[in-house]
Parts: C-alpha cells; structure tokens; sequence
C-alpha cells in the first residue's frame, strides 16, 4: 500500500474539535451542546459546493475535506470550528492505515 505522504507545513489551519453533549430538558427531550475536545492543526480543501432553497432563502452547502493527525477518539457526528466557521464530520478514515493523519469529509452550512 502506497502511503500518503503530506508536508506538515501545509497543516496551518486551527481548529478545534468539539462533540456534541446531551442534556435532558426534563420533556423527554435533549439540549445538544457543544464542549470543546482538542485544538488541532489542519489542512482544509474545499472539494464542492451546492446551492438549495430553504423557507425561500437560498442556502449554500460546501463540502470540505480536512486532513488531521490521526487521533482514535474523533467520529462522525463530531464538528470542527475555525472562528465562526463550524465544519460537520460525516466521515472520516485513515487513507493508508499508518494511522499517521485521518482525512475528514466535512460539510460547511450556508455562508
């Protein structure tokens, strides 16, 4: 197997890791927040981009995909944030199973 090779000075996005926390809200229901985990440095490449219409407003998704160092503990349902910016973990796997980096795929809600 051929393994991914990338410099480490591409990695110079910050970004922190957060998951989602439930609380029950005493109605059978749960509040999600979102608790940080770690800050990481990152590489971020924009892959696509879609256009929809939502209650008459035109939203945008834009799917991304962040390379990371491997850590065991990141999933998917997980999110990445850099500022106001909030990346949404669909994916994410070790592309030559060194576990040497983790690529992401990502989606960004409307900007």
């Amino acid at each position: 197997m051929r393994l991914a090779f990338l410099d480490p000075g591409q990695f110079s996005a910050r970004l922190e890791l957060e998951a989602p926390v439930a609380t029950p809200d005493g109605q059978g229901g749960a509040d999600i927040a979102w608790h940080p985990v770690a800050a990481l440095w990152a590489l971020v490449e924009p892959v696509s981009q879609a256009f929809s219409e939502i209650a008459g407003a035109e939203a945008a998704t834009i799917s991304h995909r962040i390379w990371l160092r491997f850590r065991a503990d990141l999933a998917a349902g997980q999110r990445l944030r850099k500022g106001a910016r909030v990346f949404s973990i669909r994916t994410a796997r070790d592309p030559d199973e060194s576990r040497r980096y983790l690529v992401c795929y990502c989606e960004e809600e409307g900007r």
